[in-house]
């Protein structure tokens, strides 16, 4: 049987090397180079959800036009070392990198304030999931509390995205950071079902809206409570079974009784 050919049978080039060692590497220098592109992701992220709250002047351009340019180097690099470019631009904070992207160029284009821009740009809390992934790589903390830093963050970037969208739909985007505090107000309000009722959505389209955000808000609220007080569980694929969540100490899959050698400190990486 003949083995499928490679797509790409050049040999790598140096730069491609080097670029993918900083990504992918294990040496001191690759991690350095990781933390520091987990921290660029988590500022950029804060930015844009504090931007989204602020009108639109020639200075927050200019930063947003900065940190386009480094998000597009960032992507560009990640797509040309990727073994599988199809697969990565399939990715959700790919699509969500992509997207940010789009509004960035577009934005200094456009003269007049366009509030789904800043909802675009908002989208690249979506890229939150990939500093998990790469934070899962060289931490154990992460590694060890996996299902309520993911819980926590499908919270906050739903919180995040729908206060962008309710504040965009409905409330003036004229009247600055205190027409997104109360759109952050209604969205938290609404997803715990409080109820206050000082701030309301009286539109047919707003009461669709705040629908969805308390079906879908306490659902994941309901997720992170679970998290933090069910047992915690690792990561760890039953070579006989399939099963992928077991407990830290398992030595025995307890869906079939197969061995498991769950990797723990001084064993594996």
């Amino acid at each position: 049987m003949i083995a499928e050919s490679d797509p790409d049978p050049k040999p790598e080039s140096a730069l491609r090397r080097e670029i993918r060692l900083l990504y992918e590497g294990r040496s001191k220098r690759a991690k350095r180079f990781r933390y520091a592109l987990i921290a660029f992701d988590a500022l950029s992220i804060g930015f844009f959800v504090i931007a989204a709250a602020l009108p639109e002047t020639s200075r927050l351009t200019i930063v947003s036009s900065v940190l386009g340019i480094l998000i597009l180097c960032d992507f560009l690099a990640r797509l040309w070392i990727a073994t599988n470019r199809m697969a990565m631009l399939r990715r959700v904070h790919t699509l969500a990198d992509i997207v940010v992207l789009v509004a960035l160029l577009i934005g200094p284009l456009v003269t007049q304030d366009i509030a789904f821009l800043r909802i675009l740009r908002g989208l690249r809390l979506l890229h939150s999931y990939h500093l998990i992934r790469d934070l899962r790589r060289d931490s154990k903390f992460f590694r060890k509390y996996e299902d309520m830093v993911l819980a926590a963050v499908n919270l906050f970037v739903f919180i995040f995205v729908t206060t962008s969208l309710a504040f965009a739909l409905f409330f003036d985007p004229h009247t600055g950071p205190a027409a997104y505090v109360d759109a952050l107000y209604f969205t938290v309000a609404t997803l715990t079902t409080t109820g206050y009722g000082d701030i309301t959505l009286v539109s047919p389209g707003g009461k669709i809206f705040s629908v969805l955000v308390m079906v879908i808000g306490v659902a994941l609220f309901v997720q992170l409570a679970r998290a933090m007080f069910q047992p915690s569980k690792v990561k760890y694929d039953c070579p006989e079974c399939g099963l992928s969540r077991h407990d830290p100490d398992a030595v025995h899959c307890k869906h079939c009784g197969g061995p498991v050698k769950i990797p723990t400190d001084g064993f594996g990486d």
